[in-house]
């Protein structure tokens, strides 16, 4: 069984280090690069092959948040989770909006940076507990201008049909491809088809983004 390629970019070298160490713990991950800032984190995407790449947000040249724009146009099949001491708000919202599929909290267990890392890789999504309440709250309506998110997400999601709607449920619930298909008595390939389809229709770029269109939709 092949191993996941990860990249790994931090400017602290002690986070670094512990990172490394936590990743070379696990038969299954493999770490192809090292960067310590976003410039070259994205020069190593783009000579791959990575799978996975796990940026710190404040990077010096190239911030994490710059990198993921840039990585995604470099090596768009590479997965990127963000690593970070800060749970902010702008943070956090730009990172989803620009297709990282997990950001996880420098305060994390390693057995949760580990979790992301395999999640991002099964094209899955990952939020740190902290930021996942965080998301839902600052995606909740309110007002005029919540009554328009709602009404333009739900003419997005219009574009689904029933099965594709009910594949969408409960990704926003967070489910993996396998317990969907349990779920819906699916085969997984068939669940991971699904999930690309619905992903295309709404123009969402990765899980995080599409559970958060469903969340706008239904006013939560």
């Amino acid at each position: 069984m092949s191993r996941i390629r990860v990249l790994v970019a931090d400017d602290e070298p002690l986070m670094l280090a512990g990172i490394q160490a936590v990743l070379e713990s696990a038969p299954d991950l493999e770490i192809v690069a090292v960067a310590e800032e976003g410039a070259a984190a994205v020069a190593a995407a783009g000579r791959g092959p990575v799978d996975v790449a796990l940026l710190d947000v404040r990077m010096p040249l190239l911030g994490g948040l710059d990198a993921v724009d840039a990585i995604r146009a470099a090596a768009p099949g590479v997965a990127i989770v963000m690593l970070t001491s800060f749970g902010d708000e702008p943070s956090v919202l730009r990172a989803l909006r620009l297709g990282a599929s997990g950001y996880v909290l420098k305060t994390c267990t390693p057995e949760e940076l580990l979790r992301a890392v395999r999640a991002a890789h099964a094209g899955d999504a990952y939020l740190s507990p902290p930021v996942a309440r965080q998301v839902i709250g600052l995606i909740g309506p309110a007002g005029a201008a919540g009554a328009e998110r709602r009404r333009a997400a739900g003419d997005r999601l219009a574009r689904l049909n029933p099965r594709e709607t009910d594949v969408l449920r409960l990704v926003a619930e967070g489910l993996s491809n396998a317990a969907i298909g349990t779920r819906l008595r699916m085969s997984e390939p068939s669940v991971k088809t699904y999930v690309s389809r619905v992903l295309t229709k709404l123009d969402c770029a990765n899980r995080v983004q599409a559970t958060m269109l469903f969340r706008t939709s239904a006013g939560e």
